[in-house]
């Protein structure tokens, strides 16, 4: 039996999307935001922690967007594609953003190291679908 999105996915009639392309965004997404959730929690934690507040915000701002963007690409089907053309625009955005932020701290924690690349393969995969898209 499949699960994730896969599995959702495979009863829908989604007609012009790529739906592997589909499916690795959502899953980006879904991944992104753990490990941005992740970041944020060891953020609290760390002994600099007044050094890491930006990491810390754009962490829960982007653990949030790529929430949101994964619950509307699991329902793309007959979906308005200029409104998730903007999700995936803003999603792409914030991944950018907590990815630069993280990369900066990269170097002394590995928690941001990480977020830092589940940033970026989130902001490529929406990339990829946006260019899928049309």
């Amino acid at each position: 039996m499949m699960s994730g999105p896969d599995a959702v996915l495979s009863t829908r009639g989604l007609a012009g999307v790529d739906r592997d392309v589909l499916v690795q965004c959502i899953q980006a997404c879904a991944e992104c935001a753990q490990a941005c959730a992740a970041c944020a929690d060891a953020c609290v934690s760390e002994d600099t922690v007044v050094e890491l507040v930006t990491c810390f915000r754009t962490d829960l701002d982007c653990a949030d967007v790529c929430e949101a963007t994964g619950r509307v690409l699991t329902r793309l089907a007959g979906s308005d594609a200029s409104a998730t053309r903007a999700v995936l625009e803003a999603c792409a955005a914030a991944c950018k953003a907590c990815g630069n932020e993280c990369e900066s701290h990269a170097g002394m924690h590995g928690h941001c190291r990480v977020c830092a690349q589940a940033c970026r393969r989130c902001e490529q995969a929406c990339r990829q679908l946006l260019d899928s898209l049309g």
